[in-house]
């Protein structure tokens, strides 16, 4: 094989620094909420809204990596074009939250040693990666939910990367990993709107191709945009209503 000529040595140079800089940004942002476990979460409203005590513990894997196919269409100076996050669409048939976005995860096992374990564990089961890829990055602060579990999302960074796909139909109705700097595109953004008699409930959300994101995920993800500073300025009068409700 070939060694790489000096133009590519110097892309592959630049692609690992552009890299280098939201993996840096998401560990400060993870060991501050280390070092302050009083610190408040931008989706804090999502804590104070369950209605009931959480039943039983869960984690989700929240993995960004270097996208496996077309780089982003919306261009930002914040985040690389190549950056990306790993989601799945929930089967249908599921009992909670069926057919939404969602990141991979779920309740924790009797063999799961830590919520690392069970971020890992059930991402590999939804979505075929090898856990032995992921670096483990830090925990945001657990949000319990409506579904009466309280989840803890697990960071994660994809240092060496795997195929991915549906494993479970009766999981996952697909996995896609989507360019976080699409995400942040302001045409993308919008607010869920959930009302019931003279409560309203107001959301972050996001107008994907594989559908609405919204919800705890959602609220994840805008999360992370603001507190990493990727955010940029949006029309927060964009409302919508998620189907089935």
């Amino acid at each position: 094989m070939s060694e790489p000529s000096v133009e590519e040595a110097a892309v592959q140079q630049s692609s690992s620094l552009r890299q280098s800089i939201p993996r840096e940004q998401l560990r400060s942002l993870l060991e501050d909420y280390a070092a302050h476990p009083d610190r408040v979460p931008p989706y804090d409203s999502m804590r104070r809204r369950a209605q009931e005590p959480a039943s039983r513990s869960a984690a989700v894997l929240v993995l960004f990596g270097v996208l496996d196919a077309e780089p982003a269409q919306h261009r930002c100076a914040s985040v690389p074009a190549d950056l990306d996050v790993l989601l799945v669409v929930r089967a249908s048939g599921l009992r909670d939250h069926p057919g939404e976005i969602a990141f991979p995860g779920g309740g924790v096992e009797a063999q799961d040693a830590t919520l690392q374990a069970t971020a890992l564990r059930e991402a590999w089961e939804e979505t075929g990666l090898d856990p032995a890829g992921v670096e483990v990055l830090g925990l945001l602060p657990a949000v319990p939910t409506v579904s009466r579990f309280e989840v803890t999302p697990v960071v994660g960074w994809w240092r060496e990367q795997s195929r991915v796909g549906v494993v479970d139909a009766g999981e996952s109705a697909a996995v896609f990993r989507v360019p976080v700097a699409d995400l942040v595109d302001p045409a993308h953004r919008c607010v869920s709107v959930l009302r019931r008699g003279s409560e309203e409930w107001r959301m972050p959300a996001f107008q994907l191709p594989q559908g609405l994101l919204w919800g705890f995920t959602a609220g994840i993800v805008a999360g992370l945009l603001d507190e990493l500073g990727w955010s940029e300025p949006w029309d927060e009068g964009v409302e919508v209503t998620p189907a089935g409700y």
